[in-house]
């Protein structure tokens, strides 16, 4: 559950007002690249909104938000919900979760709270209000004296600072609302849910090229490909390496055959385990033998399955 929740990053917080809307909202996230939902217990059409959704997309990783007593987990449960999120931390909705088999992420911005969560054997929390609680540098400030604590911030989490909280190994995924407005759901505007959702992604993701490689049959070979490069760009032969030489970043002149009949395009990306799990939904095959690895024992590089113009395409963490 918590490996799912990190791979999608973002989960949208919707308050839905009108259980009917459950579905097409649903739809809407699914179709934009976010299966995936905290529906908050704030209105009375939460718990049929869970329910219509769990049986419509049973997929979708939904769940339930603002859950303040044991009844309203129950209730929660009951309809389909995976996991409750609370605003704080109450240690008898924690303990009702764990007994129950259901992730509790409770709201935890301070040390005691922290400390009552690790009793627990937790080891993922929500951060609310993360921007109005002190964000990322209380989080980062904070979470020194705990270093398997992971964090959910919501509240305040946008698209313009999505990523400064996914760039952190201290978050899980960020939680918020800024796909999924009011007025759009109460209006019907599904396409605008769609768009904004594929932009939050596109933005999680940050997916852009790094450089372009050349294969060449020997150094020599390499050598002349790279020297005419730097001839046309006016720019000099930056890293000589037993391997390959670079012409500014863009240009990577492989001295021997690498992967690809003509070479590789290396793609960044903010996050390979996230781009991995969202291109993959879209189709996207990857060749697992080729991934090299964090300390953390996530993906740091890997090729894509096929080949395309000739060309190798691999996936590289962003320094």
């Amino acid at each position: 559950m918590l490996k799912e929740i990190y791979n999608i990053g973002v989960i949208p917080v919707i308050k839905i007002n009108d259980a009917s809307k459950a579905v097409p909202l649903a739809k809407a996230l699914i179709d934009g690249g976010l299966p995936a939902a905290e529906v908050t217990f704030r209105t009375d059409a939460a718990e049929d909104a869970i329910r219509a959704i769990s049986k419509a997309y049973p997929d979708m990783l939904v769940g339930a938000g603002t859950v303040l007593t044991i009844e309203q987990a129950q209730r929660a449960l009951n309809a389909g919900a995976k996991f409750i999120v609370s605003p704080g931390f109450n240690p008898k909705v924690v303990q009702w979760c764990l007994d129950n088999n259901v992730t509790p992420l409770p709201g935890c911005t301070t040390p005691s709270e922290i400390e009552q969560a690790l009793e627990l054997g937790l080891k993922v929390v929500k951060f609310f209000p993360a921007e109005q609680s002190g964000g990322l540098d209380k989080i980062k400030a904070m979470s020194a004296p705990y270093g398997n604590v992971k964090f959910m911030p919501t509240g305040g989490v946008s698209l313009d600072n999505v990523n400064n909280y996914l760039n952190c190994n201290k978050i899980v995924a960020c939680g918020g609302s800024f796909m999924v407005k009011e007025n759009f759901i109460d209006n019907d505007q599904w396409d605008e849910i769609t768009a904004l959702t594929k932009k939050s992604v596109d933005t999680i993701l940050g997916l852009e090229i790094a450089h372009i490689g050349i294969n060449s049959e020997n150094e020599e070979d390499a050598m002349k490909t790279a020297n005419m490069l730097s001839l046309l760009l006016g720019k000099p032969v930056e890293k000589d390496t037993p391997k390959s030489a670079f012409v500014t970043t863009e240009f990577e002149v492989m001295k021997s055959k690498g992967p690809g009949k003509c070479g590789h395009i290396a793609v960044y990306t903010n996050n390979v385990e996230r781009a991995i799990y969202h291109l993959g939904a879209r189709g996207v095959k990857f060749n697992e033998e080729s991934a090299t690895y964090n300390a953390d024992g996530t993906r740091k590089f890997i090729y894509l399955a096929e080949e395309y113009g000739g060309f190798g395409i691999h996936l590289m963490q962003k320094k």
